[in-house]
């Protein structure tokens, strides 16, 4: 369950950020970098070509990652009910 909420809050708040601007970080606070099945959760998103991290806890979603989120392509067990993210989450905008 805890998984479940893990992924779902960061793949929300990762479409948020999309569909404001594609091109624009989202960067994860340091206590959530702090667990390990966060990080764990970013990595397996990672590896499957979903999301780009700039540098670490500094990531946005692909276009292939967001594509598959708004099919409702299950991205690392994703959750038919999300869990809705606090506003912790810092944008990062891309720069030129």
């Amino acid at each position: 369950m805890l998984e479940d909420t893990v992924r779902d809050s960061l793949l929300l708040t990762l479409a948020e950020y999309y569909e404001n601007n594609p091109r624009e970080f989202c960067r994860i606070p340091k206590t959530d970098l702090a667990s390990a099945l966060f990080r764990e959760t970013v990595a397996e998103l990672r590896n499957e070509g979903y999301v780009e991290e700039e540098v670490r806890g500094v990531i946005r979603f692909t276009d292939r990652g967001y594509k598959a989120y708004r099919a409702g392509v299950p991205l690392c067990y994703f959750s038919e009910e999300p869990w809705r993210p606090s506003s912790r989450y810092q944008s990062t905008k891309l720069s030129g």
